[in-house]
């Protein structure tokens, strides 16, 4: 099950309930917008939705969809124990009761108004009853809410994926039009439809074409409208009634918590572990804002683990991701009823950046391995001093080619180094790393002319490219924790370059590098590599000297052909 599903069942409702309810907003929206041009292009548009939100079968969808997304938005509410959240949280909470609050009185003057007086609720028909009046502000502030509401939902659903931080912008850029199309449709047709209703003629059509609801009709519509509003706003005093009464209890019953290398505290009973750290202002790391999809919160539990309660099964599933060791538990999942002694595995340091750091961020980038060939051999029995002046001459000569082509060295592994190539995209890292490997080759010909003069053995190297996703993150102790990368793609390339040797090739590049660099080469131009550590053998193409490395690919490529 992928990642963006993790989590439990109440989690994939909550998640496929959202995902329905911002595609019928946005679909809506830009139906509305389209009104800038013309009210038959904004009614046909509407009538090829209806077709489906209509139907029986889009009814039970998305009124569905609507149902289950506030109950359980209610249902979490009541069950907290605290409300200390995360900012973005409570914006989220405050949005999502209001919009509720706005948007029952629209459902009943227009699908209740279709359905009972068999009022025609076209666009027109909705514009006429609410332009220029406090209802038509409502309306507006409301669309700006669901899409504010449903944007916020998106983008923490999907924060961790490294394509949505690298389209982030973008995408941003395209959510802002979206409101800003609809209230434009809305102003321009709104004022068109009420200019053409001021003629008494035309007025007297859209009555007859809309079936417009009379006074008695109205006040009916009213009624259901305060009638529904009363009933959310029962359900909500029942939700606000059940927090004040487990407040009540909680501050009755307690239970200490000792943190390793933390305070001490004594939090009220039934709350989770994150909801304990929070109320106590304790720092505790938590990526995905406490439900359970992510690891970020997990605890040690060193004294203890015995008198909680057993993993739910969404719970075990996400432990088994990481391959969790024993008593690791996620803080966000576990109510302990009994004092316990907990090691924050993620543990924010007082500084924000430190927190964001040690949890890592994914990208997908190229990465490249290089190794200095019979080091040991060449260096046996010579002065440390030597060994060294070699190796600092050696870099001084290659690692310009990674840094001149926007790569850094990650690490320097003796006689060899990693470097990375982290830039706006995977075609953009893929080109790097190749114009890279072709100038370290380069190079290293000139270093090798200049040890042949001084009349020393040359040099040779072996270097394993691949490009995937990685993982770069602050690793080591607080205030000692260099910026590094790790993940398979680091591995796989490592182990490219360590087979370099046993084919007697200078450079193996794998085709996923290739082909994110945008060249199409024949399948038959590669080597199939069975890696340890990949399941499946590894397309790489091999490449004898590098010194050309540009012009041997230009051939290769079926693309520029």
């Amino acid at each position: 099950m992928t990642d963006l599903w993790r989590g439990s069942w109440a989690t994939r409702l909550r998640i496929g309930s959202g995902l329905v309810l911002f595609l019928y907003a946005l679909l809506h929206f830009l139906n509305i917008g389209l009104g800038i041009f013309s009210n038959d292009l904004m009614h046909a548009t509407q009538d090829l939705r209806k077709l489906f939100t209509r139907s029986l079968i889009g009814t039970l969808i998305i009124y569905g969809a609507f149902t289950v997304h506030i109950s359980l938005a209610l249902a979490r509410l009541a069950g907290r124990r605290t409300l200390r959240m995360p900012r973005w949280e409570a914006a989220q909470v405050i949005l999502g009761i209001t919009i509720p609050a706005l948007l029952l009185a629209h459902i009943t003057h227009t699908r209740a108004a279709y359905e009972l007086y068999d009022v025609n609720d076209a666009m027109a028909y909705i514009m006429l009853l609410i332009w220029g009046t406090a209802d038509g502000w409502k309306q507006s502030a409301l669309l700006l809410i669901v899409w504010v509401h449903g944007c916020i939902g998106l983008h923490f659903w999907l924060r961790g994926k490294a394509w949505w931080r690298r389209w982030q912008l973008v995408l941003v850029s395209l959510a802002v039009l979206v409101p800003a199309f609809a209230l434009a449709g809305f102003l321009v047709a709104g004022r068109r439809i009420k200019a053409a209703f001021a003629d008494a003629d035309q007025a007297q059509m859209m009555i007859e074409v809309f079936n417009f609801p009379d006074r008695e009709t109205f006040l009916a519509l009213i009624a259901l409208s305060d009638l529904v509003l009363w009933v959310f706003g029962v359900v909500l005093g029942l939700v606000i009634l059940i927090l004040v009464v487990r407040f009540i209890i909680a501050r009755r019953r307690s239970v200490q918590i000792s943190y390793v290398n933390g305070p001490r505290i004594t939090a009220p009973k039934g709350m989770t572990l994150l909801e304990m750290s929070r109320v106590r202002n304790v720092p505790h790391a938590s990526l995905c804002g406490g439900r359970g999809r992510c690891t970020t919160c997990r605890v040690v539990i060193e004294d203890g683990a015995d008198l909680l309660h057993p993993p739910s099964e969404a719970e075990a599933r996400t432990l088994a991701a990481v391959n969790a060791g024993p008593n690791t538990r996620l803080a966000c999942q576990i109510r302990p009823n009994s004092p316990a002694t907990v090691f924050r595995v993620f543990r924010p340091d007082g500084r924000r950046d430190r927190g964001h750091a040690s949890q890592g961020q994914e990208k997908e980038l190229a990465v490249l391995f290089l190794d200095m060939r019979g080091f040991t051999a060449r260096t046996t029995g010579q002065l440390p001093y030597d060994v060294v002046f070699l190796l600092n001459r050696f870099f001084d000569a290659v690692v310009p080619a990674v840094t001149a082509n926007g790569g850094t060295v990650d690490k320097y592994l003796g006689d060899g180094f990693l470097a990375v190539f982290e830039t706006n995209s995977p075609e953009s890292s893929a080109r790097a790393a190749l114009a890279a490997v072709e100038g370290i080759s380069q190079a290293l010909d000139s270093f090798n002319e200049t040890l042949a003069a001084e009349g020393q053995p040359t040099v040779a190297i072996g270097i394993g490219a691949h490009l995937g996703n990685v993982v770069l993150g602050e690793i080591g102790a607080a205030g000692q924790a260099p910026r590094t990368l790790i993940g398979d793609t680091v591995n796989t390339a490592s182990r490219l370059e360590g087979v370099t040797k046993e084919h007697k090739v200078q450079a193996f590049i794998s085709a996923p590098l290739l082909a994110a660099a945008g060249l199409n080469v024949a399948a038959d131009e590669f080597t199939a590599l069975e890696l340890r550590g990949l399941s499946e053998p590894l397309a790489t193409l091999a490449v004898l000297k590098a010194n050309n490395l540009s012009r041997q690919l230009s051939q290769l490529d079926r693309g520029s052909a």
